[in-house]
């Protein structure tokens, strides 16, 4: 196919000029402005637009736009002024009326002269920087009408009165105050800011102060927050029906520190119903609604967090140095743990969660907490108390409950080595009376203690579950070797522990009746028979035993006792009258067990299987004992308790103290010698803050025993002292 040849059209100029009637200008104008007049007064329906549209772009086509947009403005203002007569006239609730009235005509207009005069906006206008039609109309409106000197002061007026009348519970046409507020918004952020929103925030704060003071000097701190969240509420529900948007946080701004940061000292420390009084009352909602308005202001949430921590550990100080509640470690514990979970359920149901609020709940804890040095033993004796009786028949999941309130006041413990040594000899006890109400939960703890503090704090703890499984294990093969030769005689069951995981205890030694001694020896023959190079040593003081007893009548009881009162009680199978000092050397119990002992058996109502003479609540070395033939318990068993030495107590807490300083002692050691290692040379301050450090887990070390153990340390040569600096340590390979 051949290719088309292109063609070129060109466009050349008229031959001969066009005349232009040089009244044309004038005339076409007079059209516009006849125009304009009718479009202003209602009768635009009678114009051709299209007709008008072609003049307009002729008179700019024919360089009179400058002619154009100065009649534009001409005619415009000379209409304007005339609206503003009829607004100005205007009475009373008719004023903004009429003034919204005229606004819609007035853009109304506006639309139709933008459309005739479209060509001149689009073109003339952008040419010479002059302002587009539109706005231009906006403009004449600003400041022909709002800032007219007789409608400015009233348009302001008017509206902060709707306002008011609004806030004092008057119903206002809400329509009407959107439609001209947004008028001002649409004549510019300024007209809006200037004319209105600005003298409407500096009455909202007057209003709001008055208010305030009013309300602070009749309601409680209760019912003034209800009140300062309604008006809140009420400014927010505001802007979002006839105000501009950003002006939510300009006005809630004044409501929140008229009514709320100017008064919340006040309100906070209010007699009888303040912060103090809705904790201990747990008013939830109103806790609730009070953090809800005070995180709205700059430290109105620090102040409570404040308040509360003070409050806090008050009754907290009360509670642990109170010394009627200290006769009770259990009651005192689970005082700890109401007021722990009332103070979370605040946190959780008022509070939000908030984590700094939580923070301060554990540190209001652990501080009043470690200002009673016996809480690491009263929280073992509450474990060891719920886990001998307390749990009986409680679902697992509440036991694991239990025991998670118990971790978390175990977190709060300073010296958590303390509970440690108690909760070692607490749990031995449990576990060799056979009273822990379930192996499952004395486990799921260690496994709860392993995951906070490490293996070996409770490596020890689970060689004394291993040792009673072991020693089970060991029974059965015992009597199954000599079951036979025993069958006759007292039956036996020994737990054998491992010296190093059991708490510690002085070896006591006492007679034991020879038929016991009997099948003891079997035992140990049999034991060490399977198990080379081991000791076995008796722990009597730590049995018990089960004895079949006849009475007069042939009344016949089972007695549960101990080992050293089973060794009295068969004393007096072989006779009917004993001294104190016969019963001395024939068992040889140590004298403060043994006053102990007689005690429980002849002391105690009810439960005296021996008579004394002379009758007294003290044993004494001359007195005599008798077998108690009148006797008599309405139950088959009976359990005979030791009596307890009270005043044995404080010096068996301080052997207990005595042994965890000792314990402590190498651990500093170690943490010294560790850190050391690794820095070669250290002052003294910051070894010092290091070791705390590294062994806060577990206890907080003192600073003067520290500066011991490293002095102990430079004595076996592992450090020594700069020789210029005595403050400075540099450690020796």
């Amino acid at each position: 196919m051949s290719a088309q040849k292109k063609r070129n059209f060109q466009i050349e100029a008229f031959k001969h000029r066009v005349v232009v009637d040089p009244k044309y200008a004038e005339k076409t104008w007079k059209i516009l402005e006849h125009a304009i007049h009718e479009i202003y007064n209602h009768n635009a329906s009678g114009l051709s637009f299209e007709e008008l549209y072609r003049n307009a772009y002729n008179m700019v086509l024919h360089k009179f736009g400058e002619k154009l947009y100065s009649g534009l403005v001409s005619t415009m203002t000379s209409h304007l002024k005339e609206i503003a007569k009829s607004i100005e006239a205007a009475q009373g609730g008719l004023f903004l009326e009429e003034l919204n009235r005229k606004w819609a005509e007035h853009n109304k207009a506006l639309q139709m002269i933008r459309d005739i005069l479209m060509y001149m906006d689009r073109t003339f206008i952008p040419s010479t920087h002059k302002t587009p039609v539109h706005e231009l109309g906006l403009n004449l409106w600003r400041d022909h009408i709002i800032h007219s000197s007789k409608i400015q002061k009233r348009l302001q007026d008017t509206l902060l009165e709707l306002v008011q009348h609004e806030r004092t519970g008057e119903v206002i046409n809400r329509g009407l105050m959107r439609n001209v507020i947004k008028m001002l918004m649409d004549l510019g952020s300024s007209v809006y800011q200037e004319d209105f929103e600005k003298p409407f925030l500096e009455v909202s704060a007057d209003f709001y102060r008055l208010e305030s003071q009013q309300f602070i000097e009749c309601c409680d701190c209760g019912d003034y927050l209800k009140k300062a969240e309604k008006r809140l509420n009420e400014e927010i529900e505001r802007v979002s029906h006839y105000l501009d948007a950003k002006s939510e946080s300009k006005i809630t701004n004044v409501v929140e520190k008229e009514m709320i940061e100017s008064h919340m000292h006040r309100l906070v420390h209010m007699e009888n119903s303040g912060l103090v009084n809705m904790i201990v009352d747990d008013k939830y909602e109103d806790l609730g609604r009070m953090y809800n308005l005070f995180r709205r202001v700059p430290t109105g949430l620090a102040l409570i967090r404040d308040v509360m921590t003070s409050h806090i550990r008050e009754i907290g100080k009360q509670l642990v140095t109170d010394p009627e509640r200290l006769k009770d470690p259990v009651d005192f514990v689970q005082r700890l743990l109401d007021e722990k979970d009332k103070h979370d359920k605040i946190i959780s149901s008022a509070f939000n969660n908030d984590k700094t609020f939580q923070n301060a709940l554990n540190s209001s804890f652990e501080y009043f907490i470690n200002l009673n040095p016996r809480s690491p033993e009263f929280i073992s004796l509450f474990v060891d108390d719920k886990l001998r009786k307390g749990l009986k028949g409680v679902t697992e999941e509440d036991v694991e409950i239990v025991l998670d309130k118990v971790m978390m006041l175990f977190r709060y413990l300073q010296e958590k080595d303390v509970f440690e040594k108690y909760y070692k000899q607490h749990l031995a006890k449990r576990l060799l009376s056979g009273k822990t109400v379930s192996d499952d939960a004395e486990r799921s703890l260690i496994v709860k203690l392993k995951t906070e503090c490490g293996y070996q704090f409770t490596s020890k703890l689970e060689g004394m579950f291993t040792d009673m499984k072991t020693s089970q294990d060991t029974m059965q093969g015992f009597h199954a070797a000599v079951g036979a030769e025993i069958a006759d005689g007292p039956s036996l069951t020994v737990q054998v522990l491992t010296t190093g995981s059991w708490p510690t205890q002085s070896v006591t030694t006492c007679n034991l009746p020879p038929e016991i001694l009997g099948v003891c020896d079997k035992f140990k023959t049999y034991y060490l028979g399977t198990h080379t190079g081991r000791r076995l040593s008796w722990q009597t003081n730590m049995g018990t035993a089960d004895l079949k007893a006849t009475f007069g009548k042939g009344q016949k009881h089972e007695l549960n006792v101990s080992t050293y009162q089973m060794c009295i009680l068969m004393l007096f199978n072989n006779a009917d009258r004993l001294s104190y000092k016969e019963i001395e050397q024939a068992t040889e119990i140590p004298a403060s067990d043994l006053k102990r002992c007689l005690q429980s058996l002849a002391c105690v109502k009810g439960k005296n299987v021996l008579r004394k003479e002379p009758m007294s609540k003290d044993i004494a070395e001359d007195d005599a004992f008798y077998f108690n033939d009148k006797f008599s318990s309405k139950f088959y068993k009976v359990k005979i308790g030791t009596v307890v030495a009270q005043k044995e107590s404080e010096p068996e807490k301080q052997e207990t103290r005595q042994r965890v300083e000792e314990d402590r002692k190498p651990q500093i050691e170690a943490a010294i010698v560790r850190i050391m290692k690794s820095r070669r040379v250290l002052d003294h301050n910051n070894i010092v803050a290091e070791v705390t450090k590294q062994l806060n887990s577990r206890f907080l070390p003192n600073p003067v025993v520290i500066k011991k153990r490293i002095e102990s340390l430079i004595e076996r040569e592992f450090l020594e002292r700069d020789k210029t600096d005595r403050k400075l340590y540099r450690y020796l390979a």
